[in-house]
């Protein structure tokens, strides 16, 4: 059997002028949770239904499970579950109901045993007689996900399934998704959210169609260089303008009230020792360095909260990634 459940061999996905995948390469190992990660337009959900059939490359190749997921696509469909963005639960069925229906059309006539194991993990079981319509969310969520494993898939591929969901809900989802991944099932999901993709194995970071780069978020984040100091400061703007005028800032970015300066490692700065997770540069800096933006700040008339060094976050490296490639 092969090692890898997923691959993409310079694929490219056209539509009339617009190239929606352009050129992608890489390969999801089996048994791994792997994250397409990108904003709206970059790709993510056609990646998806090109590695579940539902469209065809234009040019490249796409293997599931060594398989061509077009030509040979009932025998895909045996192994793999799909959940798409707008997951179609059929709401005037109840729990019970909607579970029995996705058993059946998969050809299944004992699922009632993974039906109930799948309702007591996602805790749908006191709510089985339930209709799907008068669900929550994040209960319909959990309900299209345990319909896409009712016929026990070797790969799961997920379009965006949090999106729209609440914090708490998004939680339990990923909790589950946890199960599922130590029971040995492949996890192919896209995200626009950069701290989900922090909880995938490995991960491919895509824009505007094209493949930035592939790989796990411990590493990329130690491969960006520099070192990210967060400041706090007002006004937000004026601390923004005057960071990215200082000598040795590569760039400045705001996330929320907090600003991410990436400035040059100094070699003489603060070395954490860390526990050797990845991170080996979180909490780096130059403490000479952040007394320079404190004065700089200062002398523009900034109110200064704080300033210290962070850990890399994989929107640094996106960010970073994006800058370069245009």
């Amino acid at each position: 059997m092969s090692a890898v459940a997923l691959s993409f061999e310079k694929v490219v996905k056209r539509f009339a002028t617009t190239t929606a995948v352009n050129e992608v390469s890489f390969e999801v190992r089996r048994g791994e949770m792997f994250g397409l990660i990108g904003p709206d337009g970059a790709g993510k959900t056609t990646a998806i239904r090109l590695a579940c059939g539902l469209l065809a490359p234009t040019e490249g190749r796409v293997r599931l499970l060594g398989r061509d997921p077009v030509r040979e696509h009932d025998a895909i469909t045996r192994s793999t579950g799909y959940l798409s963005q707008r997951f179609s639960l059929y709401g005037d069925l109840t729990i019970d109901e909607n579970i029995a229906f996705f058993g059946e059309i998969h050809g299944l006539t004992r699922y009632r045993e993974r039906a109930d194991r799948l309702l007591e993990m996602t805790q749908l079981t006191p709510f089985r007689s339930r209709l799907a319509d008068r669900l929550s969310g994040g209960m319909k969520q959990k309900l299209a996900l345990a319909c896409t494993l009712v016929h026990e898939p070797e790969v799961i591929l997920l379009d965006e399934p949090t999106t729209g969901v609440d914090p708490v809900s998004r939680r339990e989802f990923w909790r589950l998704l946890a199960e599922f991944l130590a029971q040995g099932i492949t996890i192919i999901m896209a995200t626009p959210y950069l701290d989900e993709a922090e909880r995938c194995t490995r991960v491919a970071l895509l824009s505007e169609g094209r493949l930035l780069v592939a790989d796990s978020p411990d590493t990329l984040r130690a491969q960006l260089p520099g070192v990210v100091i967060e400041v706090l400061a007002l006004p937000q703007n004026r601390a923004m303008e005057t960071l990215a005028d200082l000598a040795g800032v590569i760039d400045v970015q705001n996330f929320g009230e907090r600003i991410h300066a990436r400035i040059r490692e100094q070699g003489s700065g603060i070395r954490d020792q860390g526990s050797g997770s990845g991170d080996q540069r979180a909490g780096m800096g130059d403490q000479r360095a952040i007394r320079a933006i404190e004065s700089a700040l200062r002398a523009a008339g900034v109110d200064v909260v704080s300033v210290r060094p962070v850990p890399a976050s994989l929107e640094d490296v996106f960010i970073s990634l994006v800058g370069e490639s245009g």
